[in-house]
């Protein structure tokens, strides 16, 4: 098993490059204004490095892999370069204790802001689900993030979101050996759409609910992805999550 988390692992940094953090929907069009209110971007001094999204007043939900020099999030607007965003200074990191890389599972983290985010018109929270899911194949989700629309293309300030469908496990196993535990395997595959080296941190919304984290996936062609995306399943983390927003409050 450890061979195969390290040929997973090797395939995973593949993806990644050095291209990791960032955005990439692929395929997708522009969010509508009034939709996605949760959506974060967690950045650093020069801008933009992955997403999140707003799971409490004073917690932003991203990937475990996103932990660098981040040192602040933005939310509240769906264009990057608009000065009525709100921005709120990171305070404290929180990572499952069983995360060591990507390949190996946990890829989730929690992000304590400074400051509690105020709700309005521009600003809600996502919510998350309240027990273990089972998504059924083929189920319509989406995953949304700021970035390049295409292999080469150009970066855009717009958020930007794509409908994708829920993989089977079995088949997600076969196209991944050595794939972790806790994982959702949604868009690529076959497809043309999902998102690309790094979208990370980002949510598989499904039915409203944000099921999962944007945390890898496979080689560099954005256009056509030749394995599934995976995602960290929220559901598996639900005590530790609970844990940490009910204990842990400004």
């Amino acid at each position: 098993m450890r061979s195969l988390h390290k040929f997973l692992l090797f395939q995973v940094l593949a993806c990644l490059g050095q291209s990791a953090h960032g955005s990439k929907i692929i395929h997708g069009d522009k969010a509508p204004e009034n939709s996605m209110q949760f959506m974060v971007s967690v950045q650093n001094d020069k801008g933009h490095i992955c997403g999140g999204f707003l799971v409490s007043e004073d917690f932003v939900m991203t990937a475990a892999h996103c932990d660098s020099n981040h040192v602040s999030v933005v939310f509240g607007t769906h264009n990057l370069k608009d000065a009525g965003g709100k921005k709120r200074k990171i305070e404290r990191r929180y990572k499952p204790e069983t995360y060591h890389s990507v390949g190996t599972g946990g890829d989730i983290m929690l992000l304590k802001l400074s400051e509690k985010a105020e709700m309005d018109n521009g600003v809600q929270l996502i919510k998350l689900p309240t027990s273990e899911i089972q998504l059924p194949d083929n189920a319509l989700c989406q995953v949304a993030g700021w970035g390049l629309t295409r292999t080469g293309g150009e970066v855009v300030d717009d958020l930007r979101v794509v409908d994708v469908s829920v993989i089977n496990p079995n088949i997600c196993k076969n196209q991944w050996p050595g794939l972790p535990d806790g994982v959702i395997c949604a868009g690529g595959y076959g497809t043309n759409k999902g998102f690309c080296q790094g979208d990370s941190g980002g949510p598989l919304v499904c039915n409203g609910m944000a099921v999962g984290v944007v945390s890898f996936n496979r080689n560099r062609n954005c256009n056509y992805p030749n394995a599934p995306n995976v995602y960290t399943d929220v559901s598996k983390y639900l005590p530790w999550i609970k844990n940490i927003l009910n204990h842990t409050k400004i």
